[in-house]
């Protein structure tokens, strides 16, 4: 087979991905059957864009195969694509086999001895390498880095004139946001403010080192500070609200960075990968904001600086239309009313730009396959194929998150990406209108992409007051602002 040189990275515009990546993929019931017969491409070398059709069109009848339980056609072809991958090779190859492997953790669970035999053995990635492979994926692929600029300005502009900050992090696993936005209030013209910073993790050793950071950094820049840990072992669906300690007299920020789709995860229904519908499943499962007690502000507060729920979260208030995740609405609908409750000036939501959390198998492997494209593409212009880092990214995390979406189900797939569109539904049924992102904003994070390691592939889209930051044209997160109503 044709390779790259060892550590050279493609271009954009030369990578079998390049197309691939920003293309509508055809259903793989269309795609053909799979035999197993030897392809006739099996003789001969081929050239990479060739090699890159072939496992596009190998994985696409596998994930067939598996969903409709052919067994035996999903492990000749697999055969085909080990040919054919390599997590060493060029950026198809890699994605292709962080995507046979999730197929074959499928293909297991029909024998759940062998599943547990050869699976357990083989733990996911340490608390402290998951943590590496985020700070890697920051410094290589830093879109995160742009959506906490965002971020950052839009927290800027709303506490304008504050004397006393309360900024509530949901993800709490990185402090340079928050360094530098100690930095931005450190500059504003009538001096910074009390900051105080509510951190949620499920590690408590993240949140020490966090703490030790941006305290050292707040006493240098004479920011008044102080650092409220929060440790939810089983993020966001452990968290209780109250521990955030909210007062009255804040004025308060809330970040989420990747962490609003785990609610989407169901604990107590297991869905069914190949279009089974779930509407039966939990008929019991009874909205209970129907039967929530109406209290004052005063009562409902007890002085903590909690509002009543809000008022739009109720069972005549408009819901996201999810056919295939019904059981999962009301998890995610009584934590935005509850963040609601806290009163936040502004709420800045980042997310996957995807539909990773459709139930038929097919469909949420296609989009997956689309987006993970782009992401090693991405990762092939920007880091040597030999890199350490590079390598980090793909394997604790990324082919992490690939075998979460394709070999999971149920309470255990966490991976349930969705798009704005359906983040927005949920955001104004809970009682938050669209607060746009500033120009100012925007400016800054397109020059801040542009000067990117010399690259032009990642780029800033600015749509409904909403960023989308892309690797070419292909959305891989969204960034969006929210207010809670009452101050409009």
């Amino acid at each position: 087979m044709v390779l790259q040189d060892e550590g050279s990275s493609s271009s954009v515009t030369s990578s079998p991905l390049h197309n691939f990546s920003t293309m509508p993929l055809h259903h793989p019931s269309v795609a053909g059957t799979t035999t197993t017969t030897p392809p006739p491409w099996m003789a001969r070398e081929l050239r990479s864009d060739e090699r890159g059709l072939c496992l596009i069109h190998l994985l696409l009848n596998c994930a067939a195969a598996a969903s409709s339980g052919r067994l035996d056609a999903a492990n000749a072809t697999l055969e085909h694509i080990a040919a054919l991958a390599s997590p060493d090779g060029d950026a198809m190859q890699r994605v292709a086999a962080a995507f046979a492997e999730a197929l074959a953790r499928r293909a297991l669970r029909a024998w759940p001895g062998l599943c547990r035999a050869l699976l357990l053995p083989r733990s996911a990635p340490s608390p402290a390498e998951l943590a590496a492979a985020r700070r890697h994926f920051l410094d290589l692929c830093p879109f995160l880095r742009l959506a906490g600029a965002a971020a950052n300005q839009s927290i800027l502009e709303a506490m304008e004139g504050e004397k006393m900050v309360h900024v509530v992090d949901l993800g709490g696993a990185d402090p340079t946001q928050w360094l530098e936005l100690l930095h931005l209030l450190a500059a504003r013209p009538e001096g910074p403010p009390h900051l105080r910073l509510t951190a949620v993790s499920e590690h408590k050793d993240v949140l020490t080192q966090t703490a030790m950071a941006l305290a050292k950094e707040a006493e240098r820049l004479d920011v008044p500070f102080q650092f409220n840990p929060v440790v939810a072992p089983r993020g966001l669906e452990s968290l209780d609200l109250e521990s955030l300690r909210v007062k009255t007299g804040e004025a308060v920020a809330v970040t989420s960075t990747l962490q609003l789709h785990s609610l989407l995860a169901t604990s107590s229904s297991s869905d069914d990968d190949d279009g089974v519908d779930t509407n039966n499943k939990k008929k019991n499962n009874k909205d209970d904001s129907s039967s929530r007690r109406r209290r004052s502000p005063e009562d409902e507060s007890g002085g903590s600086g909690v509002s009543p729920a809000s008022p739009y979260c109720s069972t005549s208030s408009p819901r996201p239309s999810n056919s295939k995740g019904k059981a999962n609405t009301n998890k995610v609908e009584a934590f935005l009313c509850g963040v609601w409750g806290l009163s936040p000036k502004v709420v800045v939501v980042t997310e996957q730009e995807a539909t990773h959390n459709a139930a038929p198998l097919t469909d949420r492997f296609v989009e997956a396959l689309n987006y993970y494209a782009a992401l090693f593409d991405c990762l092939e212009v920007v880091a040597a194929r030999g890199s350490v880092q590079r390598a980090r990214v793909e394997r604790w995390m990324l082919a992490e998150e690939i075998k979460n979406i394709v070999a999971c189900d149920g309470a255990e797939r966490r991976e349930r990406h969705e798009r704005l569109d359906r983040w927005a539904v949920r955001m104004e049924a809970a009682g938050f209108a669209r607060l746009p992102l500033s120009y100012y904003a925007l400016l800054q994070a397109r020059r801040a992409a542009q000067g990117l390691l010399g690259c032009d592939g990642f780029k800033v889209r600015e749509e409904k007051g909403a960023f989308f930051l892309c690797w070419q044209d292909r959305p891989i997160f969204s960034v969006s602002a929210w207010r809670g109503r009452r101050f409009d």
